[in-house]
């Protein structure tokens, strides 16, 4: 089935946030701090209120009533650290900065104009008296003593320290060891840079006093509840949220923001709806980024290649304040990933996660999971030269076997289904590299240097269950699926979900899901979302989630569909319940197929409700649930080929094998396009993205507006291939795989320039001229 959701894309008619316009709007612009940290000692708004044109102008005495954006996740528990939330909750950030800046870019002054033009030109004539305080920028530095503090109820920086696994036993195992590798690994800062910047749009209401916000979020249900009842303090429901097109997010708005509140505060105080539009810049300032961890890797053995031990501490900060699930990426999901695809008897995973003067960090795609997994990948391959042996080896010797499942590692968590070594053998047997001293001689002849790299990952997925979530990840809020579905008396199906889609297709997938349960036409099928009027108030797209925990859940409602009507077709045939088989969307007897009837004609009875059975409601209307036992693990191996140009360092990857499982697919074609879009996203940060900061706490590309995503053109291209595994955390078998594929991507690329080269480490990203470097080291050595 092929995507419905696109005609719209490609002929130009899909909304976006930018297209969206009310009658007599104005217009905010913020005005952002230029320091990292600073007293506010005045803030002069006289020009900007002068000027022809400027409705009104707040700072954070304005808003200070308001209560801060609150922290949902806290793994960390009662010794969690955070600023000081009135109703008790961990606290993030200040809707507006109020005596105090932390980080270049927080909201020090708000504007709100007849025009986009005139609100800036008013941003520009605020004056800000600040006294300047010495900043920090690092989580190692911030945990030195004398480090400046970002926030004086916690003077040591430190939000948490989270811990999995067995110390001790893994420090023994180290001890005892034959063979001991250690390296430094940073996973570079990067930021999610989606088509269209995030965007806001809010109207009040004076007379039924409802507020109505329009906003490119992965989360309205989640941005509905906080809002209202957290930050603003009004009714749930007089507050709507509604997501048009989004223009993509990887993660980068899948949170609550502070201009959501301050475009909802303002409509109100204005009388005017109120319309925000990013730009590129402050994209850089006012989104959230991502990775950034710097982790001290450890990993222990013998010399025939088994896997003893591996110690991993990972020094990771949330910036200046916590985004709302800020601590679950270095705390949860790098925690869980540290073992990969391997059984390994003493593993110990620990953070530290800090305050640093900088802008908030929070997932990305991959999140979490691409940084554990690259640290223990990049591990054994290290190891596996220390001891001479092939990595391939090396990975086939450790891996969870096949006849293991399901199997409980030591670091707490069940892995459901698979086949590990299964899914390299088939990589490297469709990369058909044959000899490859051969290739490397060929490539030599052109002036390049060939390597071949490989990695295996396990990525958790299914952010559920509630349970879980709550006890052993710290988050404070359900996480199953929700699905409401109507079969009308037409026969046409009618699904409400909870799951916002932005780019994964849910549209499709969902309406596929119940025709072939059901045995309608998928084009019958209206799948509701993205509007929380008149919809279910949980869900989310995010964590990989939507297929395995919302998909669950309409399966689950489908299956009701389906209980109810055959219950119906057997009184209206005059049979026993068991006497009715059923086809798709007809239902017969089994003694006498043509006696039988349609969905629609029972339906349409079950809604007239002339004749009912005593023991059934009338119409056919029901809701459903999905929280499943555990987590899902889909699970890959990929192999790369690259070469290195010898004169300029540069890195081409001229062949890419991805061998993927997610269980059972519902739309291969689907799956196949979110696969593509993983692996370019990671062969990007691994070759040409990072994000960096000057002293002055200045993210540079805000500055010169680059962002250096690899062109199409670098690409190679991708060979995919994939197993099923299916998993039963899904009432379908299907596991997750919306940001799974990028966790194998970038250890397999190092891996590959460090073959060819043959050292042992190299940073990311790998630019040519940090390649051409690593060269010249190599060749004067």
């Amino acid at each position: 089935m092929f995507r419905r959701e696109d005609l719209a894309l490609v002929n130009g008619t899909a909304k976006f946030m930018q297209d969206i316009n009310l009658e007599n709007p104005a217009y905010m612009a913020i005005c952002s701090s230029k320091v990292a940290h600073a007293h506010i000692k005045s803030i002069d708004i006289s020009e900007a209120l002068k000027l022809d044109g400027v409705l009104d102008v707040i700072t954070g005495q304005d808003i200070k009533h308001l209560n801060p954006l609150p922290v949902l996740m806290n793994p960390a528990g009662k010794n969690g650290k955070f600023p000081p939330h009135p109703w008790g909750f961990p606290a993030g950030q200040t809707i507006i900065a109020i005596d105090k800046v932390r980080h270049i870019g927080e909201t020090v002054a708000v504007v709100v104009a007849v025009s986009q033009e005139v609100a800036e030109l008013a941003v520009d004539s605020i004056k800000i008296d600040y006294d300047i305080l010495p900043h920090v920028l690092d989580a190692r530095s911030a945990l030195l003593p004398g480090a400046p503090i970002v926030h004086e109820t916690i003077p040591d920086n430190l939000c948490q320290y989270v811990s999995w696994g067995d110390r001790d036993q893994a420090m023994r195992s180290i001890e005892n060891a034959d063979v001991v590798v250690k390296q430094t690994l940073p996973f570079q800062l990067v930021s999610a840079n989606a088509v269209e910047p995030r965007a806001t749009f809010a109207q009040y209401s004076a007379t039924t006093e409802e507020y109505t916000l329009w906003t490119n979020t992965q989360i309205p249900h989640i941005n509905r509840a906080i809002l209202a009842g957290l930050v603003l303090n009004i009714p749930f429901n007089k507050l709507r949220v509604i997501v048009p097109e989004i223009g993509g997010s990887f993660g980068s708005k899948g949170y609550i923001y502070s201009d959501t509140a301050l475009a909802l505060f303002l409509a109100k105080r204005t009388g005017r709806p109120i319309k925000w539009v990013d730009n590129r810049e402050g994209l850089y300032l006012r989104t959230t980024h991502a990775r950034g961890s710097d982790i001290d890797g450890t990993l222990a053995g013998s010399k025939d290649g088994k896997i003893s031990a591996i110690y991993c501490t990972n020094y990771a900060t949330l910036g200046a304040y916590s985004t709302f699930n800020g601590p679950g990426t270095p705390a949860a999901l790098a925690g869980m990933s540290i073992t990969s695809a391997y059984k390994i008897d003493n593993p110990f995973y620990e953070t530290k996660i800090t305050y640093t003067h900088r802008q908030m960090l929070g997932p990305m795609r991959g999140a979490g999971r691409t940084d554990g997994t690259y640290v223990v990948e990049r591990l054994i391959d290290l190891y596996a030269a220390q001891i001479g042996m092939d990595p391939a080896e090396v990975r086939r010797l450790n891996y969870v076997k096949k006849d293991n499942f399901p199997y409980k590692n030591k670091l707490g968590f069940t892995y459901d289904s698979g086949d590990y070594a299964g899914s390299l053998e088939l990589a490297f047997k469709n990369a058909n590299l044959g000899n490859i001293e051969t290739l490397k001689a060929e490539a030599l002849q052109r002036n390049k240097i060939l390597g071949v790299g490989c990695s295996s990952y396990v990525a958790v997925t299914g952010v559920g269950p509630s349970p879980m979530m709550h006890n052993l990840i710290g988050l404070n809020g359900g996480t199953y699926g929700t699905a409401h579905i109507r079969v009308h008396q037409s026969g046409d199906v009618e699904l409400h979900a909870g799951s916002q889609p932005h780019g994964q297709g849910h549209v499709t997938v969902f309406a596929q899901m119940i025709s072939e349960e059901l045995g309608v036409d998928a084009n019958s099928v209206d799948v509701i979302h993205s509007d929380t009027k008149g919809n279910l108030p949980i869900g989310g797209s995010y964590g990989s989630r939507s297929y395995q925990i919302e998909g669950g859940a309409i399966y689950m409602a489908c299956q009701k569909i389906i209980t109810k009507a055959t219950r119906m077709a057997a009184h209206m045939l005059g049979v026993d319940i068991s006497s009715i088989a059923r086809d798709g969307a007809n239902y017969y007897l089994t003694s006498d197929k043509t006696k039988s009837l349609t969905l629609k004609e029972i339906s349409n009875a079950l809604y007239n409700a002339w004749d009912m059975p005593a023991d059934l409601e009338p119409g056919l209307d029901v809701i459903a649930y999905w929280d499943p036992k555990d987590f899902a693990f889909p699970y890959g191996s990929h192999v790369a080929v690259v070469e290195i140009d010898k004169d300029t360092g540069s890195v081409d990857v001229v062949k890419y094998v991805a061998v993927d499982d997610f269980g059972n697919v519902r739309n291969p074609t689907i799956v196949d396009g979110l696969t593509h879009g993983n692996i370019y996203m990671g062969l990007s940060q691994v070759l040409s993205e990072e994000l960096h900061y000057d002293s002055s706490g200045m993210v540079v590309e805000a500055i010169d507006l680059e962002y250096p995503s690899l062109p199409p053109s670098a690409l190679p291209q991708f060979e995919i291939y994939r197993t099923v595994s299916p998993t039963e955390m899904s009432p379908h078998g299907g596991k997750g795989a919306g940001d799974v594929v990028i966790t194998g991507v970038p250890a397999t690329v190092v891996n590959a320039v460090c073959n060819a080269l043959a050292i042992s480490h190299i940073d990311m990203p790998l630019t040519p001229e940090r390649v051409w470097s690593a060269m010249q080291r190599r060749d004067h050595h």
